[in-house]
């Protein structure tokens, strides 16, 4: 399971939100995305931790939490949906 973080700082690292989630238990992965064409933030990212109890713990107390000036969504991420851009999709 991964964990959507949502309303992220644009000045946000990957330190800063091990950081957060790492009150809530063991952070293995942190993944921040940036725009293919100015390389910027996107302003989401996604917490991978160790068990599924500490990332129901990280939820809990971090959805809707003040941080870094914002106020954050956080809940379960949502697989990844087809967007139907597939050329293999498209009839002509």
């Amino acid at each position: 399971m991964s964990i959507y973080v949502g309303n992220l700082s644009y000045e946000v690292t990957q330190d800063d939100l091990t950081a957060a989630f790492a009150d809530y238990g063991s952070v293995q992965r942190v993944h921040l995305p940036t725009d293919r064409e100015t390389g910027r933030m996107r302003g989401f990212g996604f917490v991978e931790m160790d068990t599924e109890a500490e990332e129901e713990a990280a939820i809990e107390a971090l959805d809707g939490a003040e941080w870094m000036g914002r106020d954050l969504k956080v809940n379960k991420a949502k697989p990844r949906e087809n967007s139907g851009n597939n050329r293999s999709s498209r009839r002509y």
